[in-house]
């Protein structure tokens, strides 16, 4: 998971994770890596863009329609996950869903 996703034409959708960690990583980093892995093998999944720095993490995963990160919300080991993150690895998070409906990209 590195470097900028190459995403379709538009429109598709965004999902937008922020979180705060909490200290340790208790599985983190193995489970984080196992769901991305999971998340290319799921239908209308387009790409992931990640970053974290001590505080702030930002995760943003594009699909292709709104019907796709519903399946992924719903599937059940990201819900295992889910459940993890609330109880042991975020102190905060936000999640927002956002429709791309303009992109445009650089590469020298």
């Amino acid at each position: 998971m590195s470097g900028i996703a190459k995403t379709p034409e538009p429109p598709y959708y965004a999902v937008i994770f922020a979180s705060q960690r909490t200290e340790g990583d208790r599985g983190y980093g193995i489970m984080a890596d196992k769901m991305v892995e999971l998340a290319y093998q799921q239908e209308g999944f387009l790409g992931v863009e990640s970053a974290r720095d001590e505080g702030l993490g930002i995760t943003v995963s594009y699909w292709e329609s709104l019907e796709a990160i519903k399946n992924w919300k719903e599937h059940s080991a990201h819900k295992i996950a889910q459940d993890r993150g609330k109880a042991e690895w975020y102190a905060i998070f936000s999640l927002r869903v956002c429709k791309v409906e303009r992109h445009s990209f650089f590469e020298m």
